[in-house]
């Protein structure tokens, strides 16, 4: 007998291209747009309100995708504890996806601490403008690296994804050769 899992599913998946999507837009476009404005002063400001504009979605897509997947991992049980290789790859996908939780929260911190800083001005939205606070200084060295740990974090969550799905073809198979041989036998 077929189960299916399409509404958990769906909310895992939609919610998971969301976060990345949106994170890599921010990261590409939008920091990228906010550095190309002329007074230093609009750069930092238009990045926070597009920041704070997406935050919210950004969230929302973050507790989709959490819902989805505590959702899988009820509906898949049975697989989990038959299947090694899935129970490991959920195992990782867990601590990947507690990662990627924890660098958003954590780059939004940071962001916040820009805005704050935004009438300094800045070279770029991740780099500093000469004479800009040692505060501000320190939030952008870090946001340069973490505008990127999200993308990157949520990219391996789709991939983990992928393999899940791969393996989900063999217990179809497996299941089919015991029906075949009780048939049989």
């Amino acid at each position: 007998m077929s189960q299916r899992n399409t509404v958990i599913r769906s909310m895992h998946d939609l919610g998971l291209a969301a976060w990345f999507g949106g994170g890599l837009m921010g990261a590409v476009g939008l920091n990228g747009a906010a550095a190309k404005a002329k007074d230093p002063a609009e750069r930092l400001s238009l990045a926070s309100v597009g920041w704070s504009q997406w935050s919210p979605v950004q969230f929302a897509a973050m507790a989709l995708h959490g819902i989805g997947g505590i959702g899988l991992i009820y509906a898949n049980k049975s697989r989990l504890l038959a299947q090694p290789g899935s129970r490991a790859n959920t195992t990782v996908k867990v601590i990947v996806t507690l990662g990627a939780i924890g660098s958003t929260i954590y780059s939004g911190l940071v962001g916040t601490k820009m805005a704050k800083h935004s009438s300094e001005g800045g070279a770029g939205v991740t780099e500093a403008h000469p004479g800009a606070s040692p505060e501000l200084q320190s939030a952008q060295d870090q946001q340069r690296i973490l505008q990127w740990v999200t993308p990157v974090l949520t990219a391996v969550l789709i991939i983990l994804a992928a393999q899940q799905g791969e393996q989900q073809r063999p217990i179809a198979g497996l299941l089919k050769a015991r029906l075949d041989k009780v048939r049989r036998g």
